[in-house]
């Protein structure tokens, strides 16, 4: 139906990847202090979106996401997580998440109004 269209498709799976870019920034914060914990990093939505079209299009899009470890320097007991790098990723996923679900509604929004249907 109407998760069929590839703007709600496309927009539920930058959602879905801002709420896993919290999750890796959550883990990273809670593990800030352990010795020789390597940071994880989630590829971009940009290299998600690109690799998904390519293997198999807007079908492929409930495919997951790449996480690795983070190749920043380490400190002397081999921790390599970055406070204020994850301060960052955080607050870029929360907008991430805040334009996709923005972009959904207002195209549920939109199609309801083309519809002749009220809010």
């Amino acid at each position: 139906m109407i998760s069929d269209l590839q703007l709600f498709q496309v927009y539920g799976a930058m959602a879905r990847h801002a709420a896993e870019s919290q999750k890796v920034s959550a883990t990273n914060v809670a593990n800030a202090d352990a010795p020789g914990f390597k940071a994880g990093e989630i590829e971009s939505f940009e290299a998600f979106l690109s690799r998904t079209m390519q293997a198999g299009g807007v079908d492929d899009m409930m495919s997951g996401f790449k996480v690795g470890t983070s190749g920043a320097p380490a400190d002397p007991n081999g921790n390599n997580v970055s406070l204020e790098r994850e301060v960052f990723n955080s607050a870029e996923a929360m907008g991430q998440h805040n334009m996709a679900l923005t972009v959904y509604s207002k195209s549920i929004d939109l199609l309801r109004t083309a519809l002749g249907k009220p809010r």
